[in-house]
């Protein structure tokens, strides 16, 4: 192995469910005692990576290598790896002692012995009574509950819970714990309490942890190491801080934290052209080149416009903002186009800002050119799909699996459970194959000009743009002059939607 410290590796694996691919090409190497989260949306594919590693499920195809050994097809009572699941699964009639001891008196440990011919033999026994006496006491003293031991499991707190199964998972002290969601099911200040308790035991025990979650806060806290996911496919592998101030996507910089995400072009040596403005940037992309831009919402600073405006300063109107506790949020209207900035400062609503931003704080990604992505869709109360000045009927159950819409245009889940999407945030993908141009205004989704036009061998690829600035690039056989007036169509089923944050956040009673 080429990394001796790698206790696990996964190489190539991908896991299909009929026609569809859950898990696609997932490489990764995790190192020993390292906490290593797997974060994206529901539906990305990470709690079923976590149960190929577990031996819950097996891959279609690919590796999984433990200390060296292929692990793949071994089942997942012979591997030396526990999980602890959002429901905790403790049994109700058993004290807290019995709980954690459970998987001990069960246990069969190997041990030499003799025979009459002379020859050493493996033989089994299982654990004498101090022994796990000694193991769940420890177990229970790493978990802070050695004082409730002979506690009734209805009796303890939902933190408590959590902490016996963990409890229950180390008492057979695995290599590698695995946690598929277990601070769920908890209110949010136990859930941040228990995120510090994680990451603390973390380094008491010192063994490999594999955490999944939906929520970055928590994949920040705690991780030594992010894998971000999305439609089964790793986005981006790195430390909380590198990935926080350097996303390789518009997808991770949403996911991770709150941002700002424009369309954005390089109109000269280190300098990008955003919110129809010119900024000094330190990244140094080829002169016309059509790039995207992150900038963070604590780092855009605002002041206020005491008289009248400059010419050539960025200006803005502040329309709404949010007491956070430490800061205030506010949202600042640029023409059409939102600014989310963060200050400790009390600004008064409807107020005229100068927006600034310090050009080593504005990110720029190369943007992403096999399909147009538009990272700051919303869904509208008719659940139609809103791209800046452009709407698109959509299917809105493709972000739900097993859902439909009722009558009154509600998501239903397959539980029941009702969602009302109406402003509901997601990221749109487009293939370059899938938008149609016609000619002239207002026959199709939105009214656009023909930018440029490059001939790529067998077919043009087409940048057209919205009255509000938005682009489109196309691919199509079709000629097209820049200058030329035109309107852009997509089909309702070419639309790809990804959900920004978990979905619970729009259930309604």
């Amino acid at each position: 192995m080429a990394n001796e410290n790698c206790i696990i590796s996964l190489q190539g694996v991908n896991k299909t469910f009929g026609n569809n691919t859950v898990v696609d090409d997932f490489n990764l190497d995790i190192t020993k005692g390292e906490f290593v989260t797997f974060l994206g949306p529901s539906g990305c594919g990470k709690t079923t990576t976590l149960r190929m590693i577990a031996g819950f499920e097996t891959p279609t195809s690919g590796q999984i290598l433990l200390n060296g050994e292929d692990i793949t097809k071994i089942p997942p009572h012979k591997r030396p790896i526990n999980t602890v699941f959002q429901r905790y699964a403790l049994f109700p009639h058993l004290d807290v002692y019995d709980n954690v001891a459970f998987g001990l008196k069960l246990k069969k440990i190997p041990y030499e012995k003799t025979n009459r011919k002379g020859e050493t033999v493996t033989k089994y026994r299982h654990y004498t009574r101090a022994e796990i006496d000694e193991k769940v006491m420890r177990a229970l003293k790493i978990i802070d509950l050695e004082d409730l031991e002979n506690r009734d499991i209805s009796t303890l707190s939902g933190g408590q819970q959590q902490r016996v199964a963990i409890a229950r998972a180390i008492v057979n002290e695995p290599e590698i714990l695995l946690l598929d969601e277990p601070l769920g099911a908890l209110d949010l200040k136990m859930r941040k309490e228990m995120q510090l308790e994680l990451k603390d035991m973390h380094k008491k025990i010192g063994i490999t942890f594999i955490y999944v979650t939906h929520d970055q806060e928590e994949a920040l806290t705690m991780s030594d190491t992010i894998v971000v996911m999305n439609n089964g496919c790793i986005q981006q592998i790195g430390k909380p801080l590198d990935i926080y101030n350097e996303p390789v996507n518009a997808f991770v910089a949403n996911f991770i934290g709150e941002s700002n995400i424009y369309n954005a072009t390089m109109v000269g040596k280190l300098k990008v052209k955003f919110l129809n403005h010119v900024f000094d940037c330190v990244d140094d992309f080829p002169l016309n080149e059509k790039v995207e831009v992150v900038v963070r919402p604590e780092d855009v600073n605002l002041t206020p416009i005491k008289s009248h405006a400059k010419d050539g300063d960025l200006n803005g109107k502040i329309v709404d903002k949010i007491f956070k506790g430490i800061h205030y949020e506010y949202l600042v209207m640029v023409g059409k186009s939102e600014v989310v900035a963060q200050s400790t400062k009390d600004y008064e609503l409807d107020s005229q800002v100068r927006i600034d931003i310090e050009p080593d704080l504005i990110q720029i990604m190369k943007k992403n050119t096999t399909a147009n992505v538009f990272p700051e869709a919303y869904i509208d109360k008719n659940n139609r799909l809103v791209i800046s000045d452009a709407i698109f009927d959509i299917d809105v159950t493709q972000l739900l699996k097993g859902s439909h819409v009722d009558d009154l245009l509600y998501l239903i889940g397959p539980d029941g459970k009702k969602y009302d999407l109406d402003d509901a945030d997601v990221i749109a993908t487009i293939g370059l194959n899938d938008v149609e141009i016609v000619d002239g205004f207002d026959n199709g989704n939105a009214n656009a000009e023909v930018i440029d036009t490059i001939y790529k061998g067998d077919h043009y690829s087409v940048l057209v743009r919205t009255k509000e600035e938005e682009d489109f690039i196309i691919d199509t056989i079709d000629t097209w002059n820049p200058g030329d007036l035109v309107s852009v169509k997509v089909a309702s089923e070419k639309i790809k939607l990804t959900l920004k944050g978990d979905i619970s956040k729009y259930e309604v009673d």
